[in-house]
């Protein structure tokens, strides 16, 4: 079993091609429907932030197995310009692009575990985990 895939953030096309790859993996990991669509939701915002922010990066998808349980940690990672403010980005309803996604704070609520890392000089790294129930 491939323990991680990965897809480089070039393009809007990548960005399908990320979702694709989370719900692939989370159908092969049992997820059930909603939480596929959860996965695939935080994958698309991460993936956009990536390509609006930063103009390209790359998405890494991991399959985790920890003590009998089964689950999908996402690592986005971009060079951009990085975030000056994490906590403001992490308030509802921030957005400097104007977009109507759901964001960081949407993507923390739909994952189980989330982290944030950004450095203005290197670029930032989000990591998020969903477990199967």
């Amino acid at each position: 079993m491939n323990n991680h895939s990965c897809v480089k953030i070039l393009n809007e096309w990548d960005i399908v091609a990320a979702r694709q790859l989370g719900r692939n993996i989370a159908r092969e990991l049992n997820f059930g429907i909603i939480d596929q669509a959860r996965i695939t939701t935080a994958i698309s915002e991460l993936a956009r932030n990536i390509f609006i922010y930063a103009g390209q990066g790359e998405i890494q998808i991991e399959k985790l197995l920890q003590g009998g349980k089964k689950g999908l940690k996402v690592i986005a990672a971009d060079h951009g310009p990085g975030i000056s403010d994490i906590r403001k980005v992490m308030e509802d309803g921030y957005s400097t692009s104007g977009g109507l996604g759901a964001g960081l704070p949407g993507v923390r609520r739909l994952m189980d575990e989330f982290d944030i890392d950004s450095d203005p000089k290197k670029g930032t790294t989000v990591t998020a985990v969903k477990w199967v129930r």
